[in-house]
């Protein structure tokens, strides 16, 4: 891959990066390091890629630099997560889209981020196993657990409603 192809590709694909890592960390700033990172990596390596399949190595690096990202944070902790249930009152919530948000966030980290691939972004399950490195079974196992958590978590719309 060249300068120009290169360039290209963080044109292409900078914003869905962003969307993908964005959905798992909800921190905006720390998503645009990790982007920054997962392109940085992209052209350390730029002469052994091909652009043909540069999409699949960005979210294959981005997937594994946010994994990184997220053992590093949970070995670190923060003192407010200790707390927040503590200060927390019961709210009523009338917006779905929060609600699922806030029920995708207990996912577990692999069933998340396979969910989001595959529901946000599109990918198939082909497409997931390779920026996973997880075999294709496996991804559908973890998207089929994940979906299952999510019907019992958010139980029938008309209920939310």
């Amino acid at each position: 891959m060249n300068l120009r192809e290169y360039n290209k590709s963080v044109d292409l694909y900078s914003d869905n990066l962003f969307r993908f890592v964005l959905k798992n960390i909800k921190d905006e700033d720390k998503a645009r390091d990790l982007v920054q990172d997962t392109f940085l990596k992209v052209w350390e390596k730029v002469d052994d890629i091909s652009f043909k399949k540069v999409k699949s190595y960005l979210f294959t690096t981005a997937y594994h630099t946010l994994i990184d990202f997220v053992r590093r944070e949970k070995k670190r902790g923060d003192w407010q997560d200790h707390f927040e249930d503590y200060y927390e009152t019961e709210n009523k919530y009338s917006d779905l889209q929060e609600l699922l948000h806030r029920a995708i966030d207990l996912l577990p980290p692999d069933q998340k981020s396979t969910i989001l691939l595959r529901d946000y972004e599109g990918y198939s399950y082909k497409e997931i196993a390779q920026i996973t490195s997880l075999s294709e079974d496996q991804v559908k196992v973890y998207i089929f657990r994940g979906r299952k958590f999510l019907k019992h978590y958010l139980g029938s719309v008309e209920a939310l409603l």
